[in-house]
């Protein structure tokens, strides 16, 4: 879809909670969002990403009738039917099986958070803002819960501890100086941590990737994998 980069992102919301619904969506229009509309089902939400086309959808990751996955496999299905659309998942606990659910279909643009998040409005509108640009936002709990279970793929043990906080900060989103500032060094130091997480995930200047998405997703994607 064709967006202008000068008017406020367009967005779905559903929550079968109206409490909490409605609250989000008036919280997101105080930040100057344009909420263009509201469902309680995932399949009321398919059809109003379909009459609107927003820019952004955010779905509760358990919905009616089950309350099990029905928000994530709405975001599977939006994503299929709208390859544009950026999509934030919000879930009440960490569901590491729904959050690696989701990359099936890419990185770019999608982000997954804990509710708990909301109420910390400067980090979640940041998250939301890094979503809706195109970007990943994963929140650091279903982070540190991938990383533990990343056993599988021999290369990450090259990483060292510092190289681990640093892919883990890439794979919530963060750009290279908002890593920097979060493990208090400097960009040099940071760009120099990549550049050796690139070289020890065997992931060459060559290939025709994005080296950095090529790493989150390595990271995230092993954690698929059943262990052994």
């Amino acid at each position: 879809m064709d967006r202008d980069v000068h008017r406020a992102p367009r967005l779905v919301i559903a929550e079968d909670d109206p409490l909490l619904r409605e609250g989000l969506a008036l919280l997101l229009r105080a930040e100057g969002m344009d909420v263009v509309a509201t469902a309680d089902t995932a399949e009321s939400v398919l059809d109003a990403i379909d009459e609107h086309e927003p820019d952004v959808a955010v779905l509760d990751v358990r919905m009616p009738p089950t309350h099990t996955d029905e928000g994530v496999r709405a975001a599977v299905e939006a994503r299929r039917r709208h390859p544009g659309l950026a999509v934030l998942v919000l879930s009440a606990y960490v569901e590491q099986s729904f959050a690696t659910d989701l990359l099936t279909g890419g990185v770019s643009g999608l982000g997954y958070l804990l509710k708990e998040r909301v109420g910390r409005v400067e980090e979640f509108m940041d998250a939301l803002g890094r979503v809706a640009g195109g970007g990943t936002a994963i929140d650091p709990e279903v982070v540190a819960q991938l990383f533990t279970r990343s056993r599988k793929d021999t290369r990450l043990e090259r990483l060292s501890p510092r190289e681990r906080e640093v892919l883990a900060l890439m794979a919530e989103g963060l750009g290279n100086s908002a890593i920097a500032g979060r493990l208090v060094v400097t960009d040099g130091a940071v760009h120099k941590h990549i550049r050796s997480i690139f070289a020890k995930l065997d992931l060459s200047p060559a290939d025709q990737v994005d080296r950095r998405v090529a790493a989150v997703l390595h990271y995230l994607e092993n954690a698929r994998a059943p262990r052994r």
